[in-house]
């Protein structure tokens, strides 16, 4: 789910990819639709919250200290007020929230559900001045239809409770990116520290977050922990949070909104796809019609963009 969480600066001109932005690509589109299979096996020992909590605390404790080691000045009071707005709801809603459905959820259905991201953040952009074109209001509405297909099949229809925190999850990050790139409503930008910096205290606040709301559930790591569940810990960590998360804030500053958000096109086919052939799980074929349409939505949207 993808988190735009920096301060976006002017998408770069360049007509051609440099190696370090094809790599971005790369991570956020193979690795992020990867991820949500390691967050369902690390279930098993990780409870949702003190899983996201101790991922995110792990990687910003790693990614702030690199940023010291690289001369970084840690972030002022006004910049960790931002950290707090958007790593609250990058992080510790719309990943808890995540966490959370998979525990009723496959993994393959909750990536197809996230891939509407891209259509609700043109929905809130609309108080801000965006106008979405005729095509990207067709893409728009096929996404909706789409996730309403998808609340409808057998996964999300027998379980409620994903359902909704799903939908949390994904109003939430696109609250997040929205505020992100237009500062909250009444004025009010949102400028977190520049560079690595800011994705690190980012990640703590968010980390941090989880790990009070865990408490509060009352949730209890199995230990020792299962071996399969802590090597997805582990990935989810380096992968998940220091390479593709940053990858991503890197890609929305150097690059245009359309290719940052990309992903959305590659991530339920993956999530699917790792689903049904290593993890087991089963999808009818309305809920493959139904991440069809919702993709299908995200490609008119994003074509719609210049």
């Amino acid at each position: 789910m993808a988190a735009m969480s920096a301060a976006i600066s002017r998408p770069s001109s360049a007509r051609g990819f440099s190696p370090l932005i094809l790599g971005c690509l790369a991570a956020t589109w193979l690795v992020w639709g990867s991820t949500y299979l390691a967050i369902k096996w690390a279930l098993v020992s990780f409870p949702p919250f003190f899983q996201m909590g101790t991922r995110f605390v792990t990687a910003g404790v790693l990614l702030g200290a690199f940023a010291l080691w690289r001369g970084a000045a840690w972030p002022k009071a006004g910049e960790w007020l931002s950290a707090f707005v958007l790593g609250g709801l990058l992080i510790g809603v719309a990943y808890g929230a995540t966490a959370s459905a998979q525990v009723s959820v496959s993994s393959g259905l909750v990536v197809a559900f996230v891939a509407v991201v891209p259509a609700l953040v043109a929905l809130f952009e609309w108080p801000y001045g965006a106008r979405p074109s005729r095509r990207q209001w067709v893409g728009i509405a096929l996404g909706l239809a789409g996730v309403v297909l998808l609340a409808r099949g057998q996964g999300f229809g027998a379980s409620l409770p994903g359902l909704l925190t799903m939908a949390l999850a994904c109003v939430s990050w696109s609250l997040g990116s929205v505020w992100a790139r237009h500062g909250l409503p009444g004025g009010r930008r949102l400028i977190p520290a520049p560079g690595v910096a800011g994705y690190a205290s980012q990640m703590l606040v968010g980390g941090a977050l989880l790990l009070i709301a865990s408490a509060a559930a009352g949730e209890q790591p199995v230990l020792p922990p299962d071996p399969r569940a802590l090597a997805c810990w582990l990935y989810l960590v380096v992968a998940g949070s220091l390479v593709a998360y940053s990858a991503y804030m890197l890609l929305l500053q150097r690059t245009s909104a359309a290719v940052a958000s990309s992903y959305t096109f590659v991530n339920p086919v993956i999530g699917l796809l790792l689903g049904v052939s290593i993890g087991g799980e089963v999808i009818s074929g309305q809920e493959i019609l139904a991440a069809g349409v919702i993709t299908s939505g995200v490609v008119l949207l994003l074509a719609g963009k210049r």
